[in-house]
C-alpha cells in the first residue's frame, strides 16, 4: 500500500534510528562511535595518500559514482571510479559479471587501500567476490547492505552498516545520506585543520 508523503518520512526516520553498524568480530557499535571509526579509517587513508574504491549495482552504482565525485573533490582523498565503461563491457564480457570489480581490484588495489562495498540486498556476487578480493590484497572494507539481516555481505567488512528495510529506495536513500555525512565531516575536519 501506498504510503502518504508523511508516513514516508516518518519511516525513514524510524529507520534512520535503527541503523546498524558492527566490526568484522560481530561487535555493535554504536551510531557516533560507528560513524567516527569509518570517518578515521578514510581519514587515514587521506594522510597515507591510499586508495578508496566504491562499487555498487544499479542504484548502488550511482552512489558509488556520486560519492568517488564528492570523496575526491571534496574530501580530498583519491577516490577511483570502477565504471568506466570500456573497462566494465571488456571485463563483463571477457571474464563474468562477477569479476567486473574483483578483476579490476586485483590490478589497481594495493595493501591498505579502502573498499566502500554498497549493496542493497546484500547478495550481490560481484560484490562479495570484490570483497574476497581486497581482503586477499590486504585492504580495507567498510559494507552497506539492506534487506535481510543475516545477508552475506553484512559481515563481511571491518566495519559494516546496515539498514533494516527490504525496500530499495529507503534504503539506497539512507546509503547514500550516511556516506554523504561521512565526506561532509571530512570535509569540516579538513577545514577545521587549515584554519586552526
Amino acid at each position: 500500500m501506498m504510503k502518504v508523503p508523511a508516513e514516508y518520512l516518518e519511516e525513514m526516520i524510524r529507520l534512520l534510528h535503527e541503523v546498524r553498524i558492527t566490526t568484522e568480530s560481530g561487535g555493535h557499535q554504536g551510531y557516533d562511535a560507528g560513524i567516527e571509526r569509518i570517518v578515521e579509517m578514510l581519514w587515514q587513508c587521506r594522510i597515507n595518500r591510499q586508495s578508496v574504491f566504491f562499487c555498487g549495482n544499479g542504484g548502488s552504482a550511482g552512489i558509488a559514482q556520486h560519492m568517488t565525485a564528492d570523496y575526491m573533490k571534496n574530501g580530498g582523498i583519491r577516490a577511483h571510479s570502477l565504471y568506466e565503461q570500456a573497462t566494465l563491457t571488456c571485463i563483463s564480457n571477457d571474464y563474468t559479471y562477477e569479476a567486473v570489480f574483483s578483476k579490476q581490484l586485483e590490478l589497481l588495489a594495493s595493501k591498505g587501500d579502502l573498499l566502500v562495498a554498497i549493496s542493497s540486498s546484500g547478495e550481490s556476487e560481484n560484490i562479495i567476490n570484490a570483497i574476497r578480493t581486497m581482503r586477499m590484497l590486504g585492504g580495507v572494507v567498510i559494507t552497506l547492505t539492506g534487506f535481510r539481516e543475516n545477508n552475506r555481505i553484512s559481515m563481511m567488512g571491518d566495519v559494516n552498516i546496515y539498514v533494516p528495510k527490504q525496500h530499495y529506495g529507503m534504503v539506497e536513500s539512507i546509503h547514500n545520506m550516511l556516506l554523504q555525512q561521512i565526506v561532509d565531516i571530512i570535509v569540516d575536519r579538513t577545514s577545521a585543520e587549515i584554519n586552526g
